[in-house]
């Protein structure tokens, strides 16, 4: 599991590096005790390290990197400006006073993922709504929450959604379940406008979305909702993330990864086609 429930923002440029430094000690041959002992801290803070479950300082890194059998000064600063760009706090950052450690780690995969994958049975996922929808489902989830902190995780919610504009945008591909395109969410004029906003979508070449209609029966995804993340940087593994209602846990073990996929690519087979999504919502937009 990548960094148990919910373990900080890692970005994935650091997972990467993380995982450089896993394949270092292990082609070494040293154990995380040894290379604990090399740095006086404990085999915790080496697994914590390449699992980038903390950040990674720059005097234990080039320490290790020396351990480790890197002679080469040239490639040790190369390894060192990469660790020093991953410990740059990103974009959303700013929004830290209302962003939870867990939801910061699944931020940060989806801004550098090349391919978003996922399933959504309660409602539309947060990179296709509409700002009205956002404040109501927000404010449903937090009731007690004053005005200012719903405006400002609606904010954050727009500003993820400046990904699809991208000159290379992620390949966003989602299944969502039909009681997400009928369940009220506020006036009529609120959903209303949600599925035109999910009609323009699907006119995006980067977008995919696919309708689970009630139809359609049991699928492998009655769990609940979660996603997938691939990356351009070949040495990142797939990572899935299964939300709950007080965070998330992340896996990027090629066996649960691999659960995750097989799931979503029997739920796509079982929903109605891309083809005909845009002519599914506008049959349940008529009936609102």
């Amino acid at each position: 599991m990548l960094g148990g429930q919910a373990s900080g923002a890692a970005t994935a440029l650091r997972l990467v590096l993380g995982k450089r430094l896993q394949d270092l000690r292990e082609a070494a041959g040293l154990s995380f005790e040894e290379a604990a002992r090399a740095l006086d801290v404990t085999h915790a803070t080496i697994r914590r390290m390449e699992k980038a479950q903390v950040g990674l300082k720059v005097p234990y890194v080039e320490k290790l990197l020396r351990i480790y059998g890197l002679t080469e000064q040239d490639e040790v600063d190369r390894f060192l400006v990469l660790v020093r760009e991953a410990n740059q706090p990103g974009w959303w950052h700013r929004y830290r006073d209302v962003l939870p450690d867990w939801f910061s780690a699944f931020v940060s995969l989806e801004s550098e993922a090349d391919q978003i994958r996922a399933y959504e049975p309660h409602y539309v996922p947060g990179l296709l709504q509409t700002e009205e929808y956002a404040t109501a489902v927000l404010r449903a989830g937090m009731p007690h929450a004053p005005d200012t902190e719903i405006e400002r995780l609606v904010a954050l919610r727009l500003t993820r959604q400046q990904l699809l504009d991208r000159d290379r945008p992620p390949l966003l591909w989602i299944v969502v379940d039909e009681t997400v395109l009928r369940r009220p969410i506020g006036p009529p004029t609120v959903l209303r406008a949600q599925i035109d906003r999910l009609i323009e979508a699907t006119e995006r070449p980067r977008v995919r979305l696919q309708v689970m209609p009630f139809s359609a029966g049991l699928h492998p995804a009655m769990y609940g909702p979660f996603h997938l993340f691939r990356f351009p940087l070949p040495e990142l593994p797939d990572v899935a993330c299964a939300e709950s209602l007080v965070g998330a846990h992340y896996f990027d073990q090629r066996d649960d990864v691999s659960a995750f996929r097989e799931a979503l690519d029997r739920m796509c087979a079982q929903a109605a086609p891309v083809h005909r999504t845009e002519a599914v919502l506008s049959e349940i937009r008529k009936e609102i």
